[in-house]
């Protein structure tokens, strides 16, 4: 049973985020990072939508794609790109040089036949370096080797969809070249950790997907506060309109050993 003073600082908890969403203040610990000019005029770009733009004081591009390393002629898979935010932003800063592959589980393009067909029409419009490619994502597998494989709050997905995580790690693992990046985002759920918890709430415990990633060979580079948000309890689902888009998050970048 919770306490009357447990339910007390849960509801002032409560009333300090919704007073932060309002006033457009909801920020995360981490530091800025000092961004490449390269980084700087990619987020910039005009192409982008409005509604992308929209989002950046929340998802704090400039220092995620600094953080995960993203920088001219670099090769890299952004996994469930939806709309393309990320995905502009990628492929700008690798340009003409560099290349990226807007990656579809197969499970993801079967819910939604338009998540591909959208990575194509990137491509058709000002983005040539981009690519479509869907596999299974526990088979994913690029030729030749990337650089960075980025995920974006679909990690726990992989979970409700029962893929098999192991397999999906080693195949991470081995389409990546020696010293390359994963870097993932996600909801931070502490203890949620079964199927149906995590398709209850679509969010996960970062100390489950710490486990599994350094259980597929990867070092630890970096476990950053960036896109932290004290103001989360993690008890609602991240579609509750109370949290959505203001989720506490963690950020893990791994590195595949060199060796």
């Amino acid at each position: 049973m919770v306490s009357h003073n447990a339910e007390g600082i849960i509801t002032m908890k409560r009333i300090a985020l919704a007073v932060a969403v309002a006033m457009g203040s909801v920020v995360g610990l981490g530091h800025a990072a000092n961004v490449p000019s390269y980084v700087s005029t990619a987020v910039a770009d005009k192409a982008r939508p409005e509604k992308d733009t929209a989002r950046d004081a929340d998802r704090k591009p400039a220092e995620i794609m600094t953080l995960a390393g993203v920088s001219p002629g670099k090769r890299v898979v952004d996994v469930g790109p939806g709309a393309g935010y990320y995905l502009r932003i990628i492929s700008r800063i690798v340009g003409a040089k560099g290349h990226v592959y807007g990656f579809n589980p197969t499970w993801v393009a079967e819910k939604f036949p338009v998540a591909p067909h959208g990575v194509t029409t990137l491509a058709s419009n000002g983005y040539a370096n981009v690519e479509s490619v869907v596999q299974a994502m526990a088979d994913i597998k690029i030729e030749p080797k990337v650089d960075i494989i980025f995920i974006s709050q679909l990690y726990h997905d992989q979970h409700w969809q029962k893929v098999d995580i192991a397999k999906m790690n080693k195949a991470i693992f081995d389409t990546l070249k020696p010293g390359g990046i994963y870097f993932i985002i996600d909801h931070i759920g502490r203890g949620v950790s079964t199927v149906e918890q995590i398709d209850k709430v679509h969010r996960i415990d970062p100390s489950i997907v710490r486990e599994e990633v350094l259980a597929a060979g990867f070092e630890l580079v970096t476990d950053s506060d960036l896109l932290r948000n004290p103001y989360d309890l993690g008890d609602k689902s991240v579609f509750d309109p109370t949290i959505r888009g203001h989720t506490d998050q963690f950020i893990f970048k791994f590195r595949k050993p060199r060796r």
